[in-house]
């Protein structure tokens, strides 16, 4: 489902209490170890940590008019997601599947860049502050721009 929220304070009042604990929880541990030079925003109905205009003037290619995305978190129906473009595969989806097993006993559920949780207390929500911090900005528009040269 998604939000018609303005805000970021605005989505999280809108969620359960359950919801908007975990919800408020990973967007405190995303923006203390989120590398300078990503913005917090509402994009696509979901909280969202982008690469803003100034720093990619040409967004995101499916609407330049969007800053590109990096790594989002989201109450949807039926589970909690958190999404992040670069896990994908690679180096950064290794370390992820490796540290998961330090710091969950779930099975993880990850398609291409979702990682999802049934219930909110399942949330590692230290894992996904440590994730926020593993990639810089131009990083992650280099990794992108690689990408889109590959599909064209």
């Amino acid at each position: 489902m998604q939000s018609k929220a303005k805000t970021v304070d605005e989505y999280i009042a809108t969620l359960p209490n359950d919801r908007a604990e975990v919800i408020a929880a990973l967007r405190s541990a995303i923006k203390k170890n989120l590398p300078k030079g990503f913005e917090e925003t509402m994009q696509y109905g979901m909280i969202s940590y982008v690469v803003p205009h100034k720093l990619y003037p040409a967004g995101y290619h499916t609407n330049p008019k969007d800053a590109l995305p990096f790594m989002s978190i989201a109450s949807q129906k039926n589970h909690i997601a958190v999404y992040h473009m670069a896990v994908y595969q690679g180096a950064l989806h290794d370390w992820l599947v490796k540290e998961w097993k330090k710091h969950s006993d779930k099975k993880l559920d990850i398609g291409k860049s979702c990682i999802r949780f049934k219930k909110p207390e399942d949330v590692p929500v230290k894992l996904f502050g440590e994730l926020a911090s593993k990639m810089k900005p131009q990083e992650w528009i280099n990794i992108y721009e690689e990408t889109k040269k590959k599909i064209k």
